[in-house]
């Protein structure tokens, strides 16, 4: 939790902006949306399990909306068997469904002995479809990493720990028919049943005789202006609004990542789109 100081540095110098240590409390910025029991949501202080069997899921959400920022948390994911469990971190405008902006994480179990499948993907005016996959270089299962979203006005860029995985410029106005994410979000996890899609296509459905599944997070911080702060959001006194593109090293980083690990982006498939690509693949 901050100190006295911190708080009153937060306060006086940046008004708008909240970024708390990084031992904070869940209390302090989320709340539960879904599983509200504390059966299905185990809130431990600086960590949280987010449990599904047959009976519900879980999820949860940042008590303020946001304009802007470096959002961050540290996630482990189901083992073992996991078919058709979606364990996802977003950001979401509201109503969350219909016309809204959307920014993914998702992994996407798998049957015993196969890789979780990683997934980003974007939503901009409600439509989707712009998903990019991926077998990781690590086990998502075995241990705790850094999933982070930078947005500001100049980028989204998302990683893994230090290593980007997508890279998305903002030329809305410069570009015509470009979208770019615009609406204030909110923070949100969840772990839920994905039967219907998330493995072989929705073949494979979630086994119930192995619930429950257990997904652990960490890290609730947050780095990011609220949306009442308005055009304060665009600072560039804000320290992620300095960040206009990503260094040498991350891009290539990036260009690893893309080359060596990714299994399916939504920008090579043209038949998906009827030969008509989202404008930002030519770009990104």
């Amino acid at each position: 939790m901050a100190s006295n100081l911190q708080r009153w540095v937060l306060l006086h110098l940046l008004p708008a902006v909240i970024s708390l240590a990084a031992a904070a409390v869940f209390d302090e910025n989320f709340s539960p949306v879904a599983g509200i029991d504390s059966r299905h949501l185990v809130n431990e202080g600086t960590q949280v399990r987010l449990v599904m069997d047959k009976s519900a899921g879980a999820g949860l959400m940042s008590k303020v909306t946001y304009g802007s920022g470096m959002f961050h948390l540290r996630m482990k994911i189901p083992g073992g068997y996991t078919a058709g469990v979606v364990t996802s971190f977003y950001l979401t405008s509201e109503p969350e469904y219909g016309d809204h902006d959307e920014v993914d994480f998702e992994f996407l179990g798998n049957v015993e002995g196969k890789h979780v499948v990683f997934q980003t993907n974007v939503f901009l005016n409600g439509v989707g479809l712009r998903e990019q996959q991926f077998d990781l270089w690590f086990d998502p299962t075995a241990d705790f990493h850094d999933y982070k979203i930078l947005w500001n006005q100049h980028q989204l860029v998302m990683f893994i720990d230090e290593t980007p995985v997508r890279v998305m410029k903002n030329l809305a106005g410069r570009v015509p028919g470009y979208q770019f994410l615009t609406r204030p979000m909110k923070i949100r996890a969840s772990i839920w049943d994905g039967s219907a899609w998330a493995t072989a296509g929705g073949s494979i459905k979630v086994d119930w005789n192995r619930a429950p599944f257990t997904a652990v997070l960490q890290g609730f911080n947050v780095d990011a202006c609220p949306s009442a702060g308005g055009p304060q959001c665009s600072s560039p006194a804000l320290p992620w609004n300095a960040i206009q593109r990503v260094t040498p090293a991350q891009q290539a980083a990036y260009n690893n990542v893309k080359g060596k690990y990714m299994t399916y982006d939504y920008c090579r498939d043209k038949a998906k789109f009827h030969g008509c690509l989202p404008v930002e693949c030519g770009y990104n």
